[in-house]
Formats: C-alpha cells, structure tokens, sequence
C-alpha cells in the first residue's frame, strides 16, 4: 500500500527491511506504483498470490489493475484486488458496489482471493476521517455486508493495529467473519487487534525484491488455496 508518513509511524518505529523471509506462504501487494513487476520471477522464488489495488472511493479505478490482474494470472499467481477505502467521500455500501464493478469481485474458481478492504491513516487529512468509533464501523459493516451479499464471501480487512485501535475503538465486529490482513513492519506480526485470533496475512515489509509489498500467508500452500477457493 502507499501509506502516508503517519501511517509508517503506526507500522514500526522504524520502518525496518525484512531480510529474513519469515515462515508462511510469500506474496506481495502492487499498484500503479509499480509499473514493472516480475511476476514470474516473484513464482519462481516461491510466491504464490498478490493483491491488487482496484479502486478508491467511489471515482478512481487504478489504471494499472488489468494490467497487474493478467500478468499475475499469466504467472500462475493467486491474485485479488483491494479498495482503498475513503469513509469520509461516500457510504460503505456504495464503495463495495464500486469495488466490485471494477475489479474487486469473487469467483469460485480457485485461483481469486476475497477482495481487501484496505483501511489505514487518512493520506489527507483527519486520521479517522471525521468519524467516531462507532460510525467508522457501521461504516465498515455497511461495506462488509454489500460485499457479502454479493458475492457470498467476506472481504479481508487490511489495517494496522494503531489505526484499528484509534478509529474503531479496537471493535471486535469483524473478528469472526473477515480475514485480518495486519500491516506491520517489523520482523514479527505482534497481537492482533480487535479480537481477531491471528491475522491471514501479514505485511511484513514495503520493499519486495520482485515488486511491492511483501506480504506472508499465515499457513501453508494449502491453506492460501482454500481461502480463495472458500
């Protein structure tokens, strides 16, 4: 994700490169920042997914997501599309309505991810976007239950622990139903937030030698299908 320099802060104290690739299944996130991805490079090292920036709000489509969704599918990667959510431009509903329309659907055949909901410090102004606690998730509960309704399957949230703590006020409504993607540069994931038990994926580092953000599935090869196959 291209996070704001505030949300570094909330990342690790430091921002550290992760050298040690840490134990899971490796993937990576992407965007139009990254023009020149090695998608192919990145299986033959041992990835096996990578997420993909679809849209933000309810105007911008990421011009660079056909483009990443065909050469990730070429490679043989598991791939999905997240949606940079903006709480304080239009209703949660309406986002995933645009998210799906653009990228961020599901199909069952084992090989697409749930989309990501990719929540974290406003680029832009107030952190939580002018939301309280309990608004921020009912914003985030009208844009899981679209999603879910569409497609049958929950998103994944995508979030940092500082964030999730200050903007929902660490609410455990998702904890059951959506898989925590937790954004965390440091060379361990730490707890999760929010009652989750454990996080599905965890972005450990924002440099990946192949493109991106490296991101590690918390299982094996197993486990990363299942979760796109559902």
């Amino acid at each position: 994700m291209k996070l704001a320099p505030l949300a570094l802060a909330g990342l690790a104290a430091a921002a550290p490169q992760v050298s040690k690739r840490a134990s899971g299944v490796q993937g990576f996130d992407i965007s139009h920042y990254q023009d020149k991805v090695d998608y192919k490079g990145a299986y033959a090292s041992g990835a096996r997914f990578v997420i993909i920036k679809a849209t933000e709000g309810t105007s911008y489509i990421d011009p660079a997501f056909s483009q990443h969704y065909t050469g990730a599918t070429e490679a043989g990667l598991i791939r999905g599309g997240y949606h940079f959510a903006h709480p304080d431009s239009a209703s949660g509903a309406d986002q995933a309505k645009y998210f799906l329309a653009h990228g961020g659907g599901w199909s069952n055949d084992g090989i697409t991810l749930p989309g990501m909901l990719d929540l974290e410090y406003n680029p832009s102004g107030d952190t939580c976007y002018g939301l309280s606690d309990s608004k921020m998730v009912s914003w985030i509960q009208d844009f899981v239950d679209t999603y879910h309704g569409e497609t049958g399957r929950y998103p994944m949230i995508y979030t940092t622990a500082d964030w999730w703590k200050t903007c929902t006020g660490d609410s455990n409504a998702f904890a059951s139903t959506c898989p925590l993607v937790l954004a965390r540069y440091s060379s361990s994931p730490g707890s999760a937030p929010g009652g989750w038990p454990y996080h599905t994926i965890w972005q450990n580092s924002n440099s990946y030698e192949f493109g991106g953000d490296s991101d590690i599935f918390n299982g094996d090869e197993a486990g990363l299908k299942k979760l796109a196959s559902g």
